[in-house]
């Protein structure tokens, strides 16, 4: 494998993957690949979720966030590791770390109505929580969660190809899979006396999931940390979504595809009293599937390097973790 240095996350036309064209579509494999096993982000165009949802989206959560802290709280289920609804101010805090980061956030996952009665991944999940305060919440997550999740499948189907897989590797571990779309808002601090020293909006950490979509944020802020050590900001531009490796991903392909290790950095003081919003989709697949490593990217140079576990049990030790689960 080549080793790249990016100065910037890698630029790539999802158009490229899905438009028939033969030539088009192995070269978009390869440039992911690139990207995969160098950096894990991508930046894509031609993703099917609408600058419209997206704004529509950003609109909601913001008058959301705007409520007073009581009403929100009203939202909040720790009974389910806050896996839906809304999760209160410093309550996640990176793995390793005790201090809790610098936000709050609202979980909404698949739509129960969506899924078959006769499928059994049903019983598993449990309902979303909607605020009575915002009424249009819930169509425009659900259309925003479908649309993403569409983008996701494609982006797993030139992964597996990547991977030497068939194409519709995937397509049954992440149908109805156990995705979250996660509204964060980086709440303004007007007192840094207020917090923790080592307090930050997001510290560094990999994500936990197959892939993470992320829809442009409100504000810089996203930095990753390169193989070399350095860090890099992230900017995705209008049009693109940010797509990274999660650990399962890395696990899965014993490390040939990095979860890069990345944070969200506090703003100069100056701009501590602004708010920032940011609107990633984690990828998840049914809680069954197997993350055992795939007996192609293990070798006498790259011997196994993780016990076997599923989905929904490495899941549950990372939510431990992450302080959202006792």
């Amino acid at each position: 494998m080549r080793e790249i240095l990016y100065q910037e996350v890698p630029s790539l036309d999802l158009a490229d993957f899905t438009s028939g064209d033969g030539a088009k579509k192995s070269e978009f494999v390869k440039n992911l690949g690139d990207a995969y096993q160098n950096i894990g982000f991508v930046a894509i165009k031609n993703h099917g979720l609408s600058d419209t949802l997206q704004h529509k989206l950003y609109q909601v959560i913001q008058r959301f966030f705007a409520l007073d802290d009581t009403k929100k709280a009203a939202y909040e289920h720790p009974e389910i590791g806050y896996q839906r609804g809304y999760t209160g101010k410093g309550k996640e805090h990176a793995k390793g770390r005790n201090t809790g980061d610098l936000k709050e956030f609202y979980h909404v996952g698949q739509n129960l109505s969506a899924i078959p009665e006769e499928d059994p991944i049903k019983k598993e999940y449990p309902p979303n929580v909607w605020p009575l305060e915002i009424p249009e919440f819930e169509q425009t997550a659900i259309e925003v969660f479908q649309a993403i999740e569409e983008a996701g499948k494609t982006m797993l189907r030139a992964i597996a190809l990547h991977l030497a897989l068939p194409e519709d590797y995937f397509e049954e571990k992440v149908r109805f899979g156990n995705s979250i779309l996660r509204c964060i808002h980086y709440f303004p601090i007007t007192n840094p006396e207020e917090v923790p020293e080592d307090a930050v909006r997001a510290a560094e950490h990999g994500d936990i999931n197959l892939i993470t979509l992320l829809m442009g944020a409100s504000a810089d802020g996203l930095e990753v940390l390169r193989r070399d050590g350095v860090w890099i900001p992230i900017t995705a531009l209008p049009e693109q979504l940010v797509v990274n490796v999660g650990d399962m991903l890395e696990r899965l392909t014993n490390k040939k595809l990095k979860s890069t290790i990345h944070r969200v950095v506090n703003p100069p003081k100056e701009k501590m009293n602004t708010s920032r919003y940011s609107i990633p989709f984690f990828m998840h697949p049914r809680s069954e599937m197997d993350l055992t490593c795939l007996q192609g990217c293990v070798d006498a140079q790259n011997p196994k390097a993780f016990s076997d576990i599923t989905a929904g049990q490495f899941l549950e030790e990372r939510l431990r973790e992450l302080g959202l689960k006792k």
